[in-house]
């Protein structure tokens, strides 16, 4: 598996990706709604023109024949000041990939890149209380629970991770 930026080319998988996969993710996750898919290309363009503007940062987990297995995004960059940035992480993985570690394998590396390559110090994240699996993907990562959350009316927590405090 590898981790690759999402560029135009890929409409059509991350599409495909999410139809499979919509009745999977509503199962832990609050769903995108029949809007998401029926305007999926102009959301697609949207999702780069903002990417272009470093405020979002999209990627794509990709198995060796390039079929998409999970998402894997940074978004809402917020550079506090000189010395401060950070962005809010998203994660999603395949029903077809679930449970194999792939999920904590891609935070692991967009959390190395959002040190290296984007130059954030910090990142939050936040899950579902009935998503096991997606709160252990954070706390084996670093996350440490900082809240309360309401996720799409389910009840949640929000994590925080210090970058320059993580050896792992």
């Amino acid at each position: 598996m590898h981790l690759t930026r999402l560029r135009a080319e890929h409409a059509r998988a991350v599409l495909a990706f999410e139809r499979e996969n919509r009745a999977y993710f509503a199962r832990s996750i609050p769903d995108r709604g029949d809007d998401y898919f029926a305007h999926f290309d102009s959301r697609h363009a949207a999702l780069l023109a903002e990417q272009e503007t470093g405020a979002c940062h999209f990627h794509l987990l990709l198995d060796d024949h390039g079929d998409v297995l999970g998402r894997v995004n940074l978004v809402d960059v917020n550079l506090v000041d000189d010395t401060d940035s950070t962005a809010d992480l998203g994660y999603r993985v395949a029903e077809r990939a679930a449970g194999r570690g792939l999920a904590g394998a891609a935070v692991r590396e967009i959390r190395a890149r959002a040190a290296t390559d984007y130059g954030l110090t910090a990142l939050t994240a936040a899950t579902t209380l009935d998503n096991p699996a997606s709160r252990a993907v954070l706390t084996r990562n670093g996350f440490v629970p900082v809240g309360d959350i309401d996720l799409g009316g389910r009840p949640g927590t929000r994590y925080q991770l210090r970058l320059g405090q993580w050896i792992g």
